[in-house]
């Protein structure tokens, strides 16, 4: 037996005389795994690697040098669930223009590998029990910000926002900056200032990510309909936005220096050096009409992202002497 759209289907391999009996067990193995892959590649468990790189950070500069590790560990479990339901209700609302790209024509709703109202369950299930973990490990604060968060994500941006403008992702990932809200909030349970420019770093660095990306799959976009900016603008004005929010972002970066100590500050400002030369590379290309990599920069991107973070949480776990008093 073996599997096919979803269904098993013989082949001559399998076929047996009368009396004859076939282990059913290889195929039904092999589904249940498809299926549990179906469920697991919904939650876009690549996207929530960001929840680990910015939450713990933010965290441990919320409480410089001490934090409780089970703290750490209930604010994670909740945000993952939270980040798992809105990376599934977003699956269930794109699964038509899924479709129709080729980056994206894989995923299980788009293959059918999962059953759509399935996911919709799936997705709030999810979305309901970070809510309820977070409000009983952490404090309400943080359990409101993350229902806030997939409200945002599923509503305004992917319902809203992302087939309407081209300017989706600038605004649409101000969800993805709320890991780190969630984070803070579940040390302090406030919204300080620090937690504000970390919200910033990450808003102002999810364009040039995301366009860098686009302008290797702006094709699809066309197709689907979606108007992602490098699929309505020219190269030239993509670049050139790539650059500006470049700069923002290691602008934001070195502004939380203020609430760290040398080692984030020095990291900061090299890796930030090393982020608008790439950016800049990239506008320049253009310009000159040179053949141009962008998917470089969209890789670099999250290696830029996590030099930072990791730079935080190593120099506020140490508790390091900030820099300045504020």
């Amino acid at each position: 037996m073996r599997i096919r759209e979803g269904h098993l289907v013989s082949d001559s391999s399998d076929s047996c005389e009368p009396g004859e009996s076939v282990d059913p067990t290889p195929g039904t193995s092999r589904r249940i795994r498809a299926t549990l892959l179906g469920y697991l590649a919904l939650t876009k468990p690549r996207v929530v690697e960001l929840l680990l790189v910015t939450t713990i950070p933010a965290m441990l500069l919320a409480h410089r040098g001490s934090v409780d590790p089970i703290l750490i560990l209930n604010t994670l479990f909740g945000g993952l669930l939270a980040a798992a339901g809105a990376n599934t209700l977003n699956c269930v609302a794109d699964a038509d223009i899924d479709k129709m790209m080729k980056r994206t024509e894989r995923r299980p709703l788009a293959r059918s590998t999962v059953p759509r109202s399935h996911a919709l369950v799936f997705g709030l299930a999810l979305s309901v029990a970070s809510f309820f973990w977070l409000w009983w490990t952490t404090n309400l604060l943080s359990a409101h910000l993350a229902g806030a968060t997939i409200a945002f994500y599923v509503l305004v941006y992917t319902l809203l926002l992302k087939r309407r403008t081209s300017q989706n992702v600038v605004w649409g990932g101000a969800a993805g900056c709320m890991p780190v809200m969630i984070g803070w909030s579940a040390v302090t349970g406030t919204i300080q200032w620090p937690a504000l420019v970390m919200f910033l770093i990450i808003f102002f660095w999810t364009p040039p990510h995301t366009w860098a990306l686009a302008m290797r799959y702006k094709d699809d976009y066309k197709a689907a309909g979606v108007p992602m900016l490098p699929a309505v603008a020219t190269e030239q004005h993509v670049t050139k936005q790539i650059l500006i929010y470049t700069w923002l972002t290691v602008a934001a970066t070195l502004a939380l220096a203020l609430a760290t100590g040398w080692l984030y500050a020095a990291v900061a400002m090299v890796a930030g050096t090393w982020f608008l030369v790439m950016a800049h590379q990239l506008y320049s290309g253009v310009r000159k009409g040179e053949p141009v990599k962008p998917l470089r920069l969209f890789l670099q991107s999250n290696n830029y992202l996590s030099v930072v973070f990791v730079a935080l949480a190593v120099d506020s776990a140490l508790a390091l002497p900030t820099l300045f008093t504020v």
